[in-house]
């Protein structure tokens, strides 16, 4: 029998990003914004000695990556062609930037999901996906 939980970081986080699509032939190669929110869903087949898929109290590693990641952030592809000038605008203390390996909501999914998989596997010990 495979149990499940759902922790969700809503938008009263307060996760506010900036990012742009430089390889877009659309208005989405311009600087836009969101606040972001993340659903996640834990899963197990064995339930730990309290009866629970994850504790949720153990979680504050990946919320604290989020807060440091997207919050007030302008995140960036790592192969954005103007991250020079970007790069400027942050030691002008005018921005702060989180490069990553691809953006979009989805790549921001495909991070975030990452990052909760290496913490749920440290700490259920693999008893959790």
């Amino acid at each position: 029998m495979s149990y499940f939980s759902t922790k969700t970081y809503g938008h009263n986080l307060c996760l506010s990003a900036c990012f742009r699509q430089p390889t877009a032939h659309s208005h989405c190669k311009f600087l836009n914004g969101y606040s972001l929110g993340f659903k996640f869903v834990f899963g197990c087949n064995d339930l730990d000695e309290r009866n629970w898929v994850v504790d949720f109290g153990s979680l504050k590693p990946l919320k604290k990556w989020l807060e440091e990641t997207f919050d007030h952030k302008v995140v960036l592809d790592e192969r954005d062609p103007f991250m020079y000038h970007f790069e400027t605008l942050e030691q002008a203390g005018l921005a702060e930037l989180t490069v990553l390996n691809g953006v979009g909501v989805e790549k921001f999914a495909y991070h975030a999901y990452n990052v909760a998989q290496n913490i749920i596997d440290q700490q259920t010990k693999g008893r959790c996906w």
